[in-house]
């Protein structure tokens, strides 16, 4: 029994001390694959005082946003990744929408939906988005993954997300044996996804063939964002 504890503790001290890597710093083209546009560092942020659903940055560092009208190229990693934790904290003001993409296909739902009455769906902030064709028109075809909870605050206020994804499984003849999943998420602390498997990408992604590795997206022309405190670090689990 001593050996058994011994050992879930070792590997749980060594999925606690796993790097983290920063993803937000000085020199973001060698983070991300150079195709930053109007992207820009910042020291602050806050929602545009002449138009509510705008940001506003002063240059500067530790922040990223997304230009004037957030309606930027998506941020891809140049690192791919496997299994990851995510920690990042992001703002937006009134009606704006982002994504985080693990493995660049699944996404992780970031938009205002401080005050949503009704049911949730995997449209909502937090959730894991709809699938959906792009012809004839862009239609979902399913409604997602609903965060457990609406844990969205108001629109300039900072919020943070954790997730943790594990990437498919696939034998030695390129088979899937396992489904993406993600283990755990929550969204300013409270619980929003817990053991969800991910059958397929997401969006219009979800025909696309599942891979071991592959970058993280950060989404940058559907509205106006800030990010900062961005990290990732290779997932080890405590099992």
């Amino acid at each position: 029994m001593r050996c058994l504890f011994l050992s879930v503790a070792t590997m749980i001290f060594a999925a606690d001390t796993v790097a983290w890597r920063d993803l937000v710093t000085d020199q973001p083209s060698a983070v991300f694959n150079g195709k930053i546009g109007g992207w820009y560092l910042a020291e602050s942020a806050e929602i545009d005082p002449t138009n509510p659903k705008r940001l506003t940055g002063k240059p500067g560092k530790g922040l990223l946003v997304n230009g004037k009208t957030g309606r930027e190229p998506d941020l891809l990693t140049r690192e791919a990744h496997g299994d990851v934790e995510l920690e990042l904290e992001f703002m937006m003001p009134k009606g704006s929408n982002s994504g985080i993409k693990f493995h660049s296909v699944y996404e992780i739902q970031l938009c205002d939906s401080y005050g949503h009455k009704g049911p949730l769906t995997g449209s909502e902030c937090g959730g894991i988005y709809p699938r959906a064709n792009l012809v004839p028109v862009y239609k979902h075809i399913d409604k997602g993954i609903a965060p457990k909870v609406n844990a969205c605050k108001a629109p300039g206020t900072w919020q943070k997300l954790t997730a943790i994804f594990l990437a498919p499984r696939f034998d030695a003849d390129g088979k899937k044996t396992a489904s993406a999943r993600i283990v755990k998420a929550t969204l300013n602390g409270d619980i929003i996804h817990e053991d969800v498997e991910l059958k397929t990408p997401t969006g219009h992604n979800w025909t696309k063939k599942e891979v071991e590795r592959a970058p993280l997206l950060i989404q940058g022309d559907h509205g106006p964002v800030a990010f900062r405190n961005v990290r990732l670090r290779p997932y080890v689990s405590a099992k």
